[in-house]
């Protein structure tokens, strides 16, 4: 089976898993979840800032590693770019709010990279580091009260009916979706993935491709943190919520494998949709937060067991056929 057919089959099977979450919403609450208003909203409005923040988690799944930190380091860039974005001072707002996400982007890149500390354990302490920043700069206080022109950049639309974040989401989809699949840096990003040492001994430069991946991430989490600004006209740290295991687990249902080097930016799209409309559902059907947590972190093992499951499959397939062509014609 070509990579091409195996991309292929699972586009076709979260499609149908897609699919498959909307029909049975729309079958236990027609009157509120099967709506134009509803629908829309949860795809153009609610979805854009989960898929932002997946696309990093992607990456960083795909380079053999995780990046928890992504939410606080939204939050910290949120507190210190949002005084100038307030002021007018746009131009610096944007730069301090990229200047921190690739700032620990890059740090959590040369943890790992470096000095050899485990993906998980690295963004882990560094997302602790970021959050107590953020809350010591808030103080508990908000900032609050943007200008029409600067909310325009989330909640506006350039395009009739279609809001501006989910026209930002597309342009990031389209750029991230030629660099892994169309460019030298993608080739080696699902080398690095699949095998870092042989990816090494071919010349690639391990190193930098990991400290790069995770700037990448840092740079979404401030473009995400700037947007989350114009939705909610303020600075709070109650933004994080439960964007980490979102876009954990948008990834993983997305069919981004645990193991590194496979997966697609276009099935993290697909996952992150599936998730958003089964909180959807869940809000609707009025449970609460605590057993929607479960829900997603069951949905986070399930779909690693999946995962596992379809790759060995896959490989058994492999194998056989690689038997078959071997076998001599009688």
């Amino acid at each position: 089976m070509s990579f091409k057919k195996q991309n292929s089959a699972s586009l076709i099977s979260h499609i149908l898993i897609l699919l498959a979450v909307i029909a049975v919403m729309a079958f236990l609450r027609p009157e509120s979840f099967w709506t134009v208003n509803n629908l829309s909203t949860v795809i153009l409005q609610q979805a854009p800032y989960t898929i932002l923040m997946a696309f990093g988690m992607s990456l960083a799944i795909l380079a053999k590693g995780i990046d928890i930190s992504m939410a606080s380091v939204m939050v910290l860039s949120c507190y210190l770019s949002a005084p100038f974005f307030k002021e007018g001072n746009w131009l610096l707002g944007v730069l301090i709010a990229f200047g921190v996400g690739i700032g620990f982007g890059i740090c959590n890149g040369l943890l790992i990279s470096k000095i050899r500390i485990e993906p998980f354990i690295a963004t882990f302490s560094v997302d602790f580091v970021a959050l107590g920043i953020a809350y010591v700069v808030c103080n508990g206080k908000y900032i609050y009260g943007f200008s029409n022109s600067f909310r325009w950049i989330t909640n506006g639309e350039l395009i009739p009916g279609i809001p501006n974040v989910a026209l930002i989401t597309i342009v990031v989809f389209l750029l991230l979706l030629f660099l892994t699949r169309y460019t030298i840096y993608g080739r080696e990003l699902y080398s690095v993935g699949y095998n870092a040492v042989a990816a090494q001994h071919s010349g690639i430069r391990v190193d930098r491709m990991i400290i790069s991946v995770y700037a990448i991430n840092g740079s979404l989490a401030a473009l995400t943190g700037i947007l989350f600004l114009g939705r909610l006209n303020a600075a709070d740290p109650s933004i994080r919520g439960t964007l980490t295991m979102d876009s954990i687990a948008s990834a993983l249902v997305g069919g981004i494998a645990f193991g590194g080097g496979k997966g697609s930016v276009v099935n993290t799209v697909i996952g992150a949709l599936i998730i958003m409309f089964i909180r959807n559902g869940m809000n609707i059907l009025g449970i609460s937060t605590n057993w929607q947590q479960s829900v997603v972190g069951l949905i986070i093992l399930l779909s690693t067991f999946y995962n596992l499951g379809i790759e060995n499959v896959i490989k058994k397939i492999i194998a056989l056929r690689s038997m078959d062509q071997k076998q001599p014609v009688q």
